[in-house]
């Protein structure tokens, strides 16, 4: 396992202590591996003593909220005339407002609606203009884009990490 830090240190360490620190980190990243699989293990072993119960209790809730709404779309007019819930003893059922979403009319395409916007509300169209970072990083050797870079003012940083990579155990 790598771990990546930019901490800057300035303490000086002797050769053993480095060493020392390196077998420390070694043995407790192999324990937590060990632990991690341990408990692994122990959920699985869970998991699979009630794993029939709980599949039947999702199917049966499913079954439940399928009667439970056919009863409340079959009533709807009566049981929610007034409100968009009802109680019971046992929770409550009902309607909620979705988030609102934009459809267009039938036979109507989203460039329609675009040209029509632009015409007639040209302030809710949206136009977005931004460096391509990924094609400039991509194309940053080559030679009609690497002196353009640097007299445009940008340029190419690489932060250097420092890792720590144990040997696994066999």
């Amino acid at each position: 396992m790598k771990t990546k830090n930019t901490k800057k240190t300035a303490i000086e360490v002797t050769e053993a202590q480095f060493n020392e620190a390196m077998q420390q980190y070694a043995a407790a990243e192999h324990r937590e591996l060990e632990l991690n699989k341990a408990i692994e293990a122990e959920v699985d072993e869970v998991m699979k003593k009630y794993e029939d119960e709980l599949m039947c209790l999702a199917q049966g809730k499913n079954r439940a909220f399928e009667r439970a709404q056919a009863y409340c779309q079959g009533h709807k007019e009566t049981l929610f005339a007034r409100r968009r819930s009802i109680g019971t003893p046992y929770g409550i059922a009902g309607y909620r407002l979705g988030k609102p979403q934009l459809k267009t009319a039938t036979n109507i395409s989203w460039e329609t609606v675009l040209a029509r916007l632009k015409e007639k509300l040209p302030e809710h169209v949206r136009t977005v203009e931004e460096p391509a970072k990924d094609l400039l990083l991509a194309d940053r050797y080559k030679e009609n884009v690497a002196p353009i870079l640097t007299e445009i003012g940008v340029y190419i940083v690489q932060d250097e990490l420092f890792y720590v990579e144990t040997r696994k155990a066999a």
